[in-house]
């Protein structure tokens, strides 16, 4: 295979991604919500596609959930190790699939290397973190959970972004064993689905794929510098035209940075990261302020379309379903300079 699944990245402008999590997510206003069910049925649909729209983004990656052993999405599988309550009730990523869907763009679905880190989730998954632990019933019944998703969701879903898969992680280890389990139930229903596996990808000074049957790469990393995507949170820079290793043809270059929170609102940036600029706390109600110009985001979205590949702009959102209407405009406006 010679052409990526996710080749469409080469012909849109850039990417749109949300960390949301129903209890963890911070609320714009104060609601006192603590029930995962009540947290994802107040989520504003409309108001969050047409705030995906203003951006210009050409794709969405949404989070289903992430470590925390609930999820924005029911889901049989989930249901029959773990019992009712941790899928919600209203499926909020296939209504959001679908209304990505309706405005003619791609959606991308995000799920973590592991089940989770309550001691429900492990038991419900027979999740081990012992090094050397044996892991094939965990690994058949978290890929089971995930092939669940991908035949459900069938055309809405066009692609995924496994998180997790680090160096000191167990995950990153087994996947290699565990790679055609991973891929078989990512592409259940559709052969074409592309797949990203996030080994820390630039921040660790990666650039080529996890397995070979990855289609593009995670890309992620934390901060540019004037323009350009950070490498090995150090100083120097990748510009993909001239990097080496460069990945194989297909599996697309692609980048993944955080625009305005550090992935999700209120996080601090730690001194180890070494942030090129001071963090300003957000105002109470209020996300975040955009950390980049245009002519910034657009060094980056040319500098990768120029190598055949794509870029994804992480943005804060609030429980609601809220953006950043700075950051919304910023975006346009990039939007409307990349052709």
């Amino acid at each position: 295979m010679t052409q990526s699944r996710a080749s469409w990245m080469q012909q849109g402008k850039f990417g749109m991604m949300v960390h949301w999590l129903a209890q963890r997510t911070p609320q714009q206003y104060e609601h006192t919500i603590k029930d995962h069910n009540e947290a994802v049925n107040r989520f504003d649909l409309a108001g969050f596609l047409d705030g995906f729209r203003r951006t210009g983004a050409d794709w969405l990656v949404f989070t289903i959930g992430q470590n925390t052993g609930y999820y924005a999405s029911p889901n049989r599988v989930l249901d029959r190790l773990a019992g009712p309550g941790y899928g919600s009730e209203r499926d909020l990523v296939l209504e959001i699939a679908q209304g990505v869907k309706k405005l003619g763009k791609r959606f991308i679905a995000y799920l973590p290397a592991h089940a989770g880190f309550i001691p429900e989730a492990r038991k419900a998954f027979d999740w081990k973190e012992e090094k050397d632990a044996p892991m094939d019933e965990a690994l058949q019944r978290y890929t089971a959970f995930i092939a669940e998703y991908a035949r459900r969701f069938g055309p809405f879903l066009d692609a995924w972004w496994f998180d997790g898969f680090y160096a000191n992680h167990p995950a990153h280890q087994d996947l290699p064993r565990y790679a055609k389990l991973w891929l078989d139930a990512a592409r259940a229903g559709n052969p074409d689905r592309a797949v990203a596996f996030n080994d820390a990808s630039f921040c660790d000074g990666h650039t080529l794929p996890v397995v070979d049957d990855q289609d593009y790469l995670s890309g992620e990393t934390e901060f540019l510098l004037k323009g350009k995507a950070r490498f090995k949170r150090g100083m120097e820079t990748v510009t993909p035209a001239t990097h080496t290793p460069q990945p194989p043809a297909h599996c697309l270059w692609h980048c993944l940075v955080p625009i305005d929170v550090m992935w999700e609102r209120g996080i601090d940036f730690a001194d180890w990261q070494n942030p090129p600029f001071a963090w300003v706390p957000p105002e109470p109600h209020q996300m975040e302020r955009p950390l980049y110009t245009v002519d910034e985001l657009e060094t980056v979205v040319r500098d990768f379309k120029a190598a055949g590949g794509g870029v994804t702009f992480n943005v804060g959102i609030f429980q609601e379903g809220t953006l950043g209407p700075e950051t919304v405009d910023r975006l346009a406006a990039l939007a409307a300079r990349v052709k």
